[in-house]
């Protein structure tokens, strides 16, 4: 079957590329859909826990996480499908109580996919190790489940990109932030020279009179503004001559 069926769940997975288990769901859930596998129903529901535990991951606050809330939907030992929804949906303040009409209607997709997915102990070997098929479910079936699925990450993902990550925990690139990118731009002038250590030593002229002073070796300058020089820089050095005296001492000891 065509990736058709679940273009919200390709967009998820290409933005969060970076995702091992999100990405090895995602592969589960193509192979098995395209070759007609009861098992994508599965792959379906565990991705949408992958999408959701990333969501949750990147919007959590360390200083007090979901996890230790009082209400936390999922501070159980091991959180269930509906658990990580509600998770990632109370992260995106999209929802305020269970009665609200918005909640009524998210719950119905989480219920289509929750209850598709226990068809999961007749789908096969992938699904919790039994051997053979004890009944084929319908294409109906495996299509409604992976559209459910579709529909919700979906939802999730553009909630997700209408909120400004937090810059300090983000695990977002640095493009992802435009507004605030092209606010730091027009009102900070940066001054930069070159310290006794051969490093680059930054003033930035902040609003209100106010400056602040960075100092950035060049391999983390390189490392973060541009990774092909970062990688064509130590391809030279490494040519160029012994390592520090220090990082000899290291392999010493």
């Amino acid at each position: 079957m065509s990736s058709d069926w679940y273009p919200g769940i390709e967009r998820f997975c290409e933005h969060w590329n970076h995702a091992p288990m999100l990405q090895q769901t995602f592969d589960t859930l193509q192979q098995t859909f395209a070759e007609g596998h009861d098992a994508c129903i599965d792959a379906s529901k565990g991705l949408v826990e992958c999408a959701c535990r990333v969501i949750i991951e990147n919007l959590d606050d360390p200083s007090n996480p979901i996890k230790d809330w009082k209400d936390s939907p999922i501070k159980a030992d091991t959180p269930g499908f509906k658990d990580w929804v509600s998770g990632a949906l109370r992260l995106l303040n999209l929802t305020e109580s269970r009665d609200d009409p918005f909640s009524k209607l998210l719950s119905q997709h989480f219920k289509l996919v929750d209850a598709l997915g226990h068809f999961r102990n007749m789908a096969g070997p992938i699904s919790h190790g039994k051997e053979g098929f004890a009944h084929k479910l319908s294409a109906h079936h495996r299509r409604a489940a992976v559209l459910a699925a579709d529909a919700l990450v979906t939802f999730l993902h553009e909630a997700y990109l209408e909120r400004e990550p937090d810059p300090v925990t983000t695990l977002e690139p640095y493009e992802r932030l435009p507004k605030s990118n092209a606010l730091i731009d027009f009102h900070v002038e940066a001054e930069a020279a070159g310290n006794e250590d051969g490093w680059l030593a930054i003033t930035l002229r902040l609003p209100g009179d106010e400056t602040l002073d960075l100092t950035v070796e060049p391999s983390r300058l390189l490392f973060g503004v541009d990774r092909e020089a970062y990688k064509y820089v130590l391809s030279l050095c490494r040519d160029a001559s012994l390592p520090p005296a220090e990082d000899d001492e290291e392999e010493a000891a």
